[in-house]
C-alpha cells in the first residue's frame, strides 16, 4: 500500500488538470451508508431501491409516503464533511484541480468548502425538492417541516400560473432534487463532466463502484484521452487494470497521503 500511494502522489505532483469522480465510499465515513457495498442500503434491502425509481414513486402514494419518511430520518442532515472532502479542498487551493463531479446527493463537498462553481451533481442533490409538475425548486427544509407537521404525501403548493390544475395551486407531486432511475441526468452537467475528463490529464475515481453509468463512463474517456487514472477505493472496480494507481483502505487515511495534505 505505501508504494501505491507513493505512485498515485507522484502521479498526483505531476499534473496540472485533475478532475475527481466521486462516489458513496467518500462519504460513508461520515456517517452515510453506500447503496451497493456489502452493507449497503440496497444490498441490504432491495425493496428500498424502489423509493429511488421514478415510476413507482410517481405511481405509488405510499411509495412517497415510505420516502419522505426515509428523508426525515436521513444521517445525512447530522453528517459533517471527513478528511477525504477536505483533502479535496487542499487539492483545490493548488490550482490543479479543474472539476469534482460527483455522484453523491449530500452537499458534503460543498459543505467541506470546495468551489459550488467546481462541482457538479451529476445524481442531483438531495438539499433540494422539485416539483414535478411546475419544476419549481425550493430548499428541502421547508418540505421537512411539512412532514414533520403531518403531511405524509406532499405536493406542490406554487401557485397554477397555468391554470392547468384547475385550482389556485400547482399540486404536482413534489420529489427531492435527485435522479432517480428513470429519469435522465441534465445534459449540461453530464457534458461539463465528460469534457472535463477528455482534456484532463489525471482522472481521479474516489469511493465509486465504477458501475453506475454514465458517470463511471469519464474513466475509460479519461484514459483514451491519455490521462492517467487513480482509483481510491475500497472495493474493486472494472477499471483497476487500467489504472496507474489503485488504493485500498479508509479513504479518509488514504486519500490524504496519496494527495500529499493533511486532511
Amino acid at each position: 500500500m505505501n508504494e501505491d500511494v507513493s505512485v498515485a502522489k507522484r502521479i498526483v505532483d505531476s499534473s496540472r488538470r485533475i478532475v475527481v469522480l466521486s462516489g458513496a465510499g467518500i462519504s460513508t465515513e461520515s456517517g452515510i451508508p453506500d447503496f451497493r457495498g456489502p452493507n449497503g442500503l440496497w444490498t441490504r434491502n432491495p425493496e428500498a431501491e424502489k423509493l429511488s425509481t421514478l415510476d413507482y414513486y410517481m405511481s405509488d402514494p405510499e411509495v412517497r409516503r415510505r420516502a419522505w419518511r426515509n428523508r426525515l430520518e436521513s444521517p445525512t442532515w447530522a453528517a459533517e464533511p471527513n478528511a477525504g472532502h477536505r483533502s479535496l479542498v487542499e487539492l483545490e487551493k493548488r490550482g490543479t484541480l479543474e472539476l469534482i463531479a460527483t455522484q453523491n446527493i449530500d452537499g458534503l463537498h460543498q459543505a467541506a468548502g470546495s468551489d459550488p462553481d467546481l462541482v457538479v451533481e451529476l445524481h442531483g442533490t438531495m438539499r433540494e425538492v422539485k416539483c414535478m409538475t411546475c419544476g419549481k425548486r425550493s430548499p428541502m427544509d421547508g418540505a421537512l417541516d411539512r412532514v414533520r407537521a403531518g403531511e405524509d404525501d406532499l405536493h406542490c403548493l406554487e401557485p397554477d400560473v397555468q391554470g392547468g390544475s384547475g385550482s389556485a395551486v400547482c399540486g404536482g407531486i413534489l420529489k427531492s432534487a435527485t435522479i432517480s432511475f428513470g429519469e435522465s441526468l441534465v445534459a449540461d452537467d453530464l457534458r461539463r463532466a465528460e469534457t472535463a475528463a477528455a482534456s484532463c490529464d489525471l482522472l481521479l475515481a474516489v469511493g465509486s463502484s465504477l458501475s453506475v453509468y454514465p458517470a463511471a463512463g469519464m474513466v475509460p474517456i479519461a484514459y483514451r484521452a491519455g490521462a492517467n487514472v487513480v482509483i481510491v477505493n475500497a472495493e474493486p472496480t472494472e477499471y483497476d487494470s487500467i489504472a496507474s494507481a489503485v488504493l485500498r483502505g479508509t479513504i479518509g487515511e488514504v486519500l490524504p497521503r496519496a494527495l500529499g495534505v493533511s486532511g
